[in-house]
Order: structure tokens, then C-alpha cells, then sequence
């Protein structure tokens, strides 16, 4: 994991299109700002998490399915 310490409007850039930038800094809250291409798809780690669980369970559904159609 790469560390780094940015102040207030400081940014950094990951690759060549996607730039990060402190926005504010209130008690233990930092705001960020994200600018990057409407192709790079940026989630919040519990609603990626949540879309990962669903993306399983959707997978387990149509399998189960299969299965039971499979009996018929």
C-alpha cells in the first residue's frame, strides 16, 4: 500500500487520467474529489462490496436455476 500525506486542494494522479483531490479536511472526515474518465466505474468500498455479494448471489440464482430445469 502506497501512503501518502496531501493537504487541502493537494491531489494526486493515478495513471494518466485519474486525479484525486483533498477537498476538505473536517475532524476525522476527509472530502475527496474524483476526476476520471465516465469509462472508470468509482464506488465507495461498502457499496462495491454490496454489488460484489449481489453479482454472487445473482451467479448462485441462475445456477440453481439451471439445476432445475435441467430436472424437468
Amino acid at each position: 500500500m502506497l501512503v501518502l500525506s496531501r493537504k487541502k486542494n493537494e491531489s494526486i494522479m493515478i495513471g494518466d487520467y485519474i486525479e484525486v483531490k483533498i477537498l476538505a479536511v473536517e475532524g476525522d472526515q476527509v472530502k475527496l474529489g474524483i476526476v476520471a474518465p465516465k469509462s472508470v466505474i468509482v464506488h465507495r468500498t461498502e457499496i462495491f462490496d454490496a454489488i460484489q455479494e449481489q453479482n454472487k448471489e445473482a451467479l448462485n440464482t441462475n445456477v440453481n436455476l439451471l439445476e432445475q430445469l435441467k430436472k424437468k
